[in-house]
């Protein structure tokens, strides 16, 4: 049976030891006006709050990154935003940010609310020791979604990620075995320092280094269609030759082609260019069907069930079967990809 935060936080050190028996113990900068400024990267917004009722509800502060961002991230958005409702039980805010300062002022501001656990997909993997701390000491759940962090993980009960390094892994030994005549390679690179980025990117380093693969450009596109297409096409006007688009989202994927159509060059299966996603958005999906893209990675948005089991657990003084949970994730080839995988597959 839950106990309430005011009593958690009254309560003496031994007793708050008592009541987790059993339970597994670089962003932009800006001021903390700024942080919690709404704007179209940065907003917070609470749901499913009854102020006449919330005593019996579990108080969650979920923190997320910006719902545009991406179709994965609109869908990981609406996914938790289905889950944690007043019906099934929560009283749930929510506070949206791509900058690293910004989420954890946000944590802050959780913590202060006395919220009952708190949900994370960081921004960036580092600088969440100290806050993870406050939460811990006020008697605060912390479930990491998504992404990893570079915390101990005392700090932390659970995680549901993604394995970005096994994406990562997976597309790279993917395009090795295309066994191309040479590999030259733009690569997109998602907004720096985020797990998906440093998954997707670290594996295609490591192998164009072993292999001698000629990566003719590396710049990021912050997950971004427009900011894509601008590069690709300023390595077509530069006449850099190149035979692969490696790109760490889908909507990057969907810029770099826009630029290769505007300068008719041809893309896909047995064509010019290789390209390469991830997410598996549907309609990226049936382009893969299509054969105008030649891989996606799938990065599985639907994690609010898995979080939802985890304090269900944790509210009946359970011990949790595993700390950390990886989602089950494949990548599609063009050539194998069939409309049930779309169906079912795409997000």
């Amino acid at each position: 049976m839950r106990i309430k935060k005011v009593l958690a936080m009254a309560a003496s050190t031994v007793l708050c030891g008592a009541m987790f028996v059993g339970c597994g113990a670089s962003g932009s900068s800006s001021s903390n006006n700024e942080a919690n400024k709404p704007d179209a990267t940065s907003k917070a917004d609470t749901a499913n709050n009854d102020n006449s009722s919330s005593g019996s509800l579990i108080k969650v502060g979920i923190i997320n990154n910006d719902p545009n961002e991406s179709g994965y991230r609109t869908a990981n958005v609406n996914d938790l935003k289905a889950t944690f409702t007043k019906e099934n039980g929560f009283d749930a805010s929510f506070a949206y940010s791509l900058k690293n300062e910004e989420q954890i002022n946000y944590a802050q501001k959780f913590i202060q609310d006395e919220v009952d656990y708190l949900l994370l997909s960081a921004a960036d993997t580092a600088g969440w020791d100290s806050v993870l701390k406050d939460a811990k000491d006020a008697g605060v759940r912390v479930i990491l979604f998504d992404r990893t962090i570079d915390a101990d993980e005392s700090l932390y009960d659970a995680s549901i990620v993604s394995d970005m390094d096994k994406e990562g892994e997976q597309a790279v030994e993917w395009l090795k075995s295309q066994d191309l005549k040479a590999y030259d390679i733009i690569h997109l690179q998602g907004v720096m320092g985020t797990a998906a980025q440093k998954g997707r990117s670290g594996a295609l380093d490591k192998t164009a280094k072993e292999l001698g693969w000629n990566i003719v450009t590396q710049q990021t596109a912050e997950w971004n269609a427009e900011k894509a297409q601008q590069i690709v096409q300023s390595a077509i006007d530069a006449n850099k030759k190149f035979n692969v688009i490696y790109a760490e989202n889908d909507d990057m994927a969907k810029g770099a082609v826009a630029a290769l159509d505007r300068a008719n060059i041809s893309h896909g299966v047995d064509k010019d260019v290789v390209v390469i996603g991830f997410d598996c958005n549907k309609w990226a999906l049936e382009e893969l069907k299509k054969g105008n893209w030649n891989y996606d990675g799938q990065c599985n948005p639907f994690q609010s069930t898995y979080i939802k089991d985890i304090i269900d657990k944790l509210e009946k003084g359970e011990t949790l079967p595993e700390k950390k949970i990886i989602m089950d994730e494949k990548g599609f080839d063009a050539k194998t990809i069939t409309d049930a995988d779309v169906e079912q597959y795409g997000i």
